[in-house]
């Protein structure tokens, strides 16, 4: 797995920042992984720290001064990634409802598939949730539905937040055009990779609800997706969507 690097954001994850980082730069020794840290009170930044020395090289630790919302996170990784050449750059959470495990099959479907873009599916093939409540899941569900009945995209997991990106597809989409900061931004980047004709595959994966730590999810992280979808796909009927 050369040349890969997996981000990571984090608020107040000290439960699982630590059992996360081993799992992760376990799995090869050539992986190397970004924390995104939004000044968590909890501290989760010194925990990475104290982890830099063993893994030297290969662990990193960008600190912000605030926390500014999951996609501005995620751009700051990403023109980070970017600035270091690495070629495939992943998208996960640090509380374990992505499994490490599956970082080597989104990496195969970009490097020895091709896909410019590797979404780990809920929804695939089935629902493949674990330990949310019905309600939660009849949510996540629908969301998706939604977005894909608006935005007309062939994704089923559309809100999906495990993600392989190839550095071809981020060097075309322009990342201080992005808009959204809560969970939307995870629909907008689909949405814009969808428009730029990227090759997209859904691989499926079990979701896991995290057992340490506090959600981030709020209601206006939710009504952020709802309006906003349907403003972005208006803009870019009219043509005035910046990809």
């Amino acid at each position: 797995m050369q040349n890969c690097l997996i981000i990571i954001p984090t608020y107040n994850e000290s439960e699982n920042i630590k059992l996360m980082m081993e799992a992760v730069l376990s799995l090869d020794e050539n992986l190397h992984l970004l924390v995104v840290d939004d000044n968590s009170p909890d501290g989760t930044a010194r925990l990475v720290k104290d982890q830099m020395e063993e893994f030297s090289g290969r662990l990193f630790l960008e600190e912000r001064e605030k926390k500014n919302g999951l996609g501005t996170a995620y751009i700051h990784g990403f023109k980070w990634a970017l600035e270091r050449g690495y070629q495939y750059i992943f998208e996960m959470d640090a509380d374990f409802s992505h499994d490490p495990n599956d970082i080597p099959i989104l990496y195969e479907a970009c490097a020895i598939g091709g896909a410019e873009l590797a979404i780990g599916s809920r929804y695939v093939k089935g629902v493949n949730v674990v330990n949310w409540p019905m309600s939660r899941v009849l949510l996540s569900y629908f969301a998706s539905k939604y977005v894909r009945l608006i935005t007309r995209m062939d994704i089923h997991d559309t809100t999906a937040g495990f993600k392989c990106y190839h550095r071809s597809l981020l060097e075309k989409i322009q990342l201080d055009k992005i808009k959204f900061v809560g969970y939307a931004f995870q629909i907008e980047m689909k949405f814009k990779a969808w428009l730029l004709k990227a090759k997209i595959v859904e691989i499926p994966v079990i979701f896991t609800d995290r057992s340490r730590g506090k959600s981030k999810m709020s209601s206006g992280i939710f009504n952020e997706a709802v309006t906003g979808v349907l403003k972005m796909k208006l803009k870019s009927l009219i043509g005035k969507l910046e990809i």
